[in-house]
């Protein structure tokens, strides 16, 4: 599995949110091109960055930080306020390698059908967020009647194939993923990819999940976002390489 270290940027600094909670959010670096460029001088393959300010708006707002972030060379993920195509021509512009579509996603039909059409099918994320079980859109505002299982079957039916599931109740709880909800989410991505989002707190959680996936023959889990337990010291890049099974980069030797 594929690590990606969480860069969500707020009012310009690096934070991280506790539970989609936009009043309890902790800045961990000023400036979003320092923690990006820390991450892969500690040697992060992927990143993961959320325009949270472009999430609450409804446009992006930080693709000045993407471009910047995206010039270090390693492949970035974003997403964040992409509501339009043109949005979505403009973090793909922006230097992107994939972009994540949320709300639009549960939204807007006609747009999901419009960006996967015009991209190639692993340039497209969809965010599925769950609040008590139920889809959580607008920046996690607001809580929608869908249930995130049946959420995964809709999107499929439309041509989705690669998805990140976060729980919401979880993120920057440090608390642990549950292993049953990792065991469904993962089945539910059918033929596809999912990426785990939501309360990584520890090495072991790590090792975990790739015990999970190896045991269950999970090969469309590929990845997990992991923000507060990094920041915070709770483990090395390297060691979370380790623990996921990422061979060394032949850089790294």
């Amino acid at each position: 599995m594929n690590l990606y270290p969480a860069i969500d940027i707020l009012g310009g600094s690096a934070v991280r949110l506790r539970k989609g909670d936009f009043d309890a959010s902790k800045v961990y670096d000023e400036d979003p091109l320092s923690a990006a460029r820390g991450w892969i001088e500690a040697g992060a393959r992927h990143l993961h960055v959320v325009d949270l300010d472009g999430a609450r708006s409804g446009e992006p707002v930080n693709l000045e930080h993407l471009r910047q972030i995206s010039d270090l060379g390693v492949p970035v993920q974003y997403g964040g306020g992409l509501r339009s195509a043109a949005a979505v021509n403009d973090a793909l512009a922006a230097g992107a390698a994939r972009v994540i579509l949320g709300t639009a996603a549960f939204t807007d039909a006609d747009l999901l059908r419009e960006v996967l059409d015009a991209h190639e099918p692993a340039q497209v994320l969809v965010a599925v967020d769950v609040r008590g079980g139920y889809v959580a859109t607008h920046g996690w505002l607001q809580t929608t009647d869908a249930r995130a299982r049946d959420a995964f079957t809709d999107l499929r039916a439309q041509g989705v194939r690669h998805f990140v599931f976060t729980n919401i109740d979880h993120d920057g709880m440090l608390d642990g993923p549950n292993r049953d909800e990792v065991v469904w989410a993962a089945r539910a991505a059918g033929d596809g990819s999912l990426i785990f989002s939501g309360g990584i707190g520890a090495l072991s959680d790590l090792e975990a999940l790739h015990s999970l996936s190896e045991e269950l023959e999970l090969d469309r889990l590929t990845g997990v976002i992991v923000g507060k337990a990094l920041y915070e010291g709770r483990f090395t890049i390297e060691e979370a390489h380790a623990a996921l099974g990422e061979a060394p980069s032949p850089l790294e030797g």
